[in-house]
Formats: structure tokens, sequence, C-alpha cells
């Protein structure tokens, strides 16, 4: 009696298919940084450590995924967009530490191979490391049949930055009479798509919005913003004392990361510039103003804690490049708390 007999193809991975897959991702991958020693099909990224210009680099490294949002970006068509996503959050979590972004690594999962769109993936990820002057060195690409169903994706990916040890911010700087300032963010960026999309399915009514001059589904799918090139010329000045991204948790969950003992924060909720996408979110979804303010950067991407005699300079600064920013408070004496003072203005 003939059985069948059992392959790899079968079971749901062409090896063939994942050879013209790493074929489609050459030319994606090509780069004329020299300290990027290798290419594509060696087992592992080769990468020149020698920085010359820096007395003692320190390595700042990062893994980050873009959450749920990639399951909106997927049904919806921003694939690109959701590599952005991913690059600018990894590169703003390193740069709060006065780091410069190097390479990334990525890992693509999926549940069968789509040379097409694991193609525009991987040259996306690469075309977002570049705007950003860093490098798409390799990564990962699992097929997971069985495990993951056919036309579903979990990216994921890390990143290395360097930074001279003297030169390090982390917030030991901070001290009390510095300045809080608020840098806009331009949208949700990449948290809280867990809530926005329990808003989604609760009130679908909320698909027929307008967000200003754009649909609801554009104002929520723009990619996080990437504030590197903006704040680059600000690392190494004595002023600039710490810096938070504001992602998970929001502003008392991220600011609180970056205070010294013994100091606080106070911030004004008043003085926030709540963006419009937020006062939808809030309105339609009947959302707790403290679920809102725990849950999203509410159109605060960035907190940069200064010395009080630096913010007209800072302000200026990010004005030339497109950035609007302002004081939002203060740091005190305390017991390192955010403290929140005044009422978030939702008119």
């Amino acid at each position: 009696m003939n059985k069948d007999k059992l392959t790899y193809a079968g079971s749901g991975i062409n090896i063939d298919d994942t050879d013209a897959v790493k074929q489609t991702m050459a030319k994606s991958l090509e780069t004329n940084d020299s300290r990027v020693l290798n290419s594509l099909g060696a087992f592992a990224s080769l990468y020149d450590f020698k920085f010359p210009e820096y007395e003692h680099p320190v390595l700042v490294m990062k893994t980050e995924e873009p959450g749920s949002k990639q399951k909106l970006a997927f049904q919806h068509g921003w694939i690109r967009s959701i590599c952005y996503d991913m690059v600018n959050h990894l590169i703003n979590d390193i740069i709060v530490m006065g780091a410069k972004p190097l390479a990334v690594q990525d890992a693509i999962i999926c549940g069968a191979v789509d040379k097409e769109i694991i193609g525009e993936i991987v040259d996306a990820v690469s075309a977002a490391c570049k705007e950003q002057d860093c490098v798409l060195t390799g990564g990962e690409t699992s097929i997971q049949p069985g495990v993951l169903e056919k036309g579903s994706y979990i990216l994921t990916s890390s990143i290395v930055g360097v930074v001279d040890k003297a030169r390090i911010i982390d917030g030991s700087a901070i001290r009390k009479g510095d300045a809080v300032v608020a840098v806009a963010s331009n949208g949700i960026h990449t948290n809280g798509y867990t809530l926005v999309r329990a808003i989604m399915d609760k009130y679908p009514e909320i698909m027929d919005k307008q967000v200003g001059e754009e649909s609801f589904l554009d104002a929520i799918m723009k990619p996080h913003l990437c504030y590197y090139k903006s704040i680059r010329d600000l690392f190494g000045s004595d002023v600039l004392h710490g810096m938070a991204h504001i992602t998970g948790g929001g502003i008392e969950g991220n600011l609180n990361r970056i205070i010294p003992e013994q100091l606080d924060a106070f911030i004004d909720l008043s003085r926030l510039d709540i963006l419009p996408i937020f006062k939808l979110l809030h309105q339609v979804g009947d959302v707790d103003e403290r679920e809102m303010l725990r849950t999203f950067n509410m159109g605060a991407g960035l907190l940069l804690v200064v010395d009080p005699s630096a913010v007209e300079t800072t302000v200026e600064h990010l004005a030339k490049h497109g950035l609007s920013s302002y004081v939002i408070g203060e740091i005190a004496e305390g017991n390192r708390q955010v403290v929140f003072q005044g009422q978030l203005q939702w008119g």
C-alpha cells in the first residue's frame, strides 16, 4: 500500500520560495556604510566596532515591536507605515539616552510565504533606517504554518546605538528648578491600539468620523514620529538634563523613569495640547481621563528636562525642525513622583 510521504513543502514551507524571498531582500539591504562588513547570506551580521570620535563608546541596545497597531496595518494595507512605526519607536527609545542609532536587525514571523509582502516589509524597514542615518544589517524571516494563519504577520526588531560614556543622558543631571518641555507627537504613535481597536469594535461609527481634514483611519495609522534628527544637535549640551519617550504608561509612566531621588516632576495638565484624535477617542469611547493619560501620549510624544535658562533656545531649535514644543512643568523637591496639576482642556 502506497502512503503519501510527508515533505517540508507539503507541511507548509517551500525552501525554494524562502530562497526567492531572500533574493528580493538583497537590494533593500545594500548599504554604503563601511562598518557593515558582510551582506545577506552570512550566518550573522558583522559590524566593525571602531569609533575614534568617541573617547569611551558605550553600546545602547533595545528591542521593540509595533504592538497591536500592526494588526490594523495588515488589515487596512498600511504595511510600509507599520515598518516606519517600528523603526522610529526603536530609535526614539535610544536617543533619549543621547545615543546615535547605528544598526537594526528585524524579525518577520508569518504563517506563509508571500514574496511581495515580505519584500515590501524588508524594503520599508531598510528605508526607515536610512532616513535616520542608520542601517538594516539583516534579520530573520520565520515561516510558521499552524502557528500563525496565512496572511498573519508579527514584526519585531532590535537596534544598536552608541554614545560616549561621559555624554550619556539618563536623568542623573536633573535638578530642582529644571523645566519640563513637551514636544508634540503627530498622533497615537504606537501605544494604546488595543484600546483603540476596542473602541472601533464597540462604536464602529467612529470609522466614519473626520479628524480635522483626515479620515479616522488616516489619523490613527500615520507613522510614529521620529525625533532623532530634530534633537541630535542638543546631545552633549550641559543644559539638557533628561529625556523621556512617551509610550505605554503615558506621561507619568515614562517621565518617572528618569526622575532622580528626592525630586518630583510637577506637570500642569492645563498646558497639554491635546491632539484632535485623542479628543475623538475620549468622546466616542467615553474613556475616563485617567485612562486616557495612562494609555496614550495625548499629544506629547517626547519630554525634555532642561535648565530653565535654555527653554527659549530649546523651543526655537525644535521649531526650526518643524516641531511644536512648550513648557508643561518643572522639577521640585519630592519623592521621585510625577505630580499632575490643573485640568485637561478638551475644548
